[in-house]
């Protein structure tokens, strides 16, 4: 049977020719969304090793209680890693935060990362931008980490009401205005007595999951963490 994969695999390989999101070279039949030597260079935070006390940790520190939280990579404007991200949100490749998620799970797993957490909540959309998009990248993470920790993903609990523009050009204090009673809690009972990790695509000042995470611990002894695939620090 792994012979036959193989086979067909090399065949749609050869007539469909992937190419890396990144530095755009073509893939090997045996490498997902990224080569092998943009998979060696990607600019890993390791937060995974210390999620309890960390860069990002830290930004969510006075603000909400936070059990721990790692990003898979550090994020730069105008860098290979905002391509990535930039196929990712606007370039109609769900398929992308899937098997990054794969990859984020594999990895963060043999730190015990995922250890006591109960299920998995990606950041919402508003109806409005998941319509224009066609998905939500936040979901498509979570499901590629639910594929290999078989955690349960949570898609309704929790819904995004309003949407000011993007966070990247403002300043600390005005992504928090941003977004500030941007998301409902919809379900309480759904996050009760659960450890919730909630997922995102880029971490900035940590505005948006911060306002997430104060409606999810509306619900009755809810433990939250974070995590995302990319963390711009200092930005």
């Amino acid at each position: 049977m792994e012979r036959t994969i193989s086979f067909l695999s090399r065949i749609l390989d050869t007539l469909a020719p992937r190419s890396c999101v990144m530095c755009g070279k073509r893939l090997a039949v045996s490498e997902e969304v990224i080569c092998g030597h943009c998979n060696l260079f990607l600019p890993r935070t390791g937060y995974a090793s210390s999620a309890y006390d960390n860069d990002l940790a830290r930004l969510f520190w006075g603000r909400i209680p936070i059990e721990r939280a790692a990003s898979f990579f550090f994020y730069k404007p105008h860098s290979d890693t905002s391509r990535l991200i930039y196929r990712l949100k606007y370039g109609g490749h769900a398929e992308i935060g899937e098997q990054l998620g794969q990859m984020i799970a594999e990895e963060f797993a043999t730190e015990g990362f995922f250890e006591g957490i109960t299920t998995l909540l990606p950041v919402p959309l508003t109806t409005q931008r998941q319509r224009q998009r066609g998905y939500n990248q936040s979901v498509e993470i979570a499901r590629g980490i639910r594929s290999v920790t078989g955690l349960p993903l949570l898609e309704r609990a929790l819904e995004r009401v309003t949407f000011y523009g993007s966070q990247t050009k403002k300043d600390r204090w005005q992504r928090n205005e941003n977004v500030e009673k941007a998301f409902r809690l919809v379900d309480a009972g759904a996050v009760s007595h659960q450890h919730i990790l909630l997922i995102d695509d880029i971490i900035t000042s940590g505005a948006t999951l911060t306002a997430a995470a104060k409606e999810v611990l509306q619900g009755d002894n809810v433990k939250v963490s974070v995590l995302s695939l990319g963390f711009a620090k200092n930005m």
